[in-house]
């Protein structure tokens, strides 16, 4: 089985309804298309990094993921985005 290529993506949420409306918060998540990364400014990227790294290490891995591996890919002017290796055994 193969390893999953996929880029880090911060997500702002508004919550809606009768309970906690208006609440807003950051979500981290990983999605497969580098279209829909994040583009972090380099002074920001290690905090986010080593937020998801550490809940990754210890809500995502097992089963067949085994680990996750980080690299940080210039773009434009001194911003980055984060390609995230998912590390899974056949």
């Amino acid at each position: 089985m193969p390893d999953n290529e996929l880029y880090l993506v911060v997500l702002p949420l508004v919550h809606l309804g009768p309970v906690n409306s208006g609440l807003a918060e950051q979500v981290i998540t990983l999605l497969p298309e580098r279209s829909f990364a994040t583009v972090f400014t380099r002074d920001e990227v290690e905090r986010f990094v080593t937020t998801f790294k550490r809940g990754a290490h210890q809500y995502l891995q097992g089963g067949r993921v085994v680990g996750y591996s980080f690299t940080v890919e210039p773009v434009e002017g001194d911003r980055v985005l984060v390609k995230v290796v998912q590390n899974v055994t056949e």
